[in-house]
């Protein structure tokens, strides 16, 4: 599907794609299987330090106020990477 994605788009799944790239090898993903939590929480914090987190958050409540594409596009990178971090339930859902 091509959803015609803005430059700053395109930059923001370039730059999802580059971290899960370098981050998420077989090696974490068995470390955080094995894990209570079942992601990292130090990942977590990358994700919040980067401004995921705060991506489909308004704007007045501290959040950057991107729209439903710009979540999609994290999603599908996380989908791709079999990212294990609660995005999903806490942020997408909370928002």
């Amino acid at each position: 599907m091509d959803l015609n994605l803005s430059d700053e788009q395109r930059l923001l799944r370039e730059s999802v794609d580059r971290f899960i790239a370098e981050t998420y090898n077989a090696d974490h993903r068995r470390k955080t299987a094995g894990d209570p939590l079942g992601f990292s929480p130090a990942i977590w914090k990358q994700f919040a330090d980067l401004g995921w987190l705060a991506l489909p958050i308004a704007e007045e409540y501290g959040g950057l106020g991107a729209g439903s594409v710009e979540t999609g596009i994290v999603m599908e990178a996380f989908g791709r990477g079999l990212v294990s971090e609660p995005y999903l339930s806490t942020v997408v859902i909370g928002a």
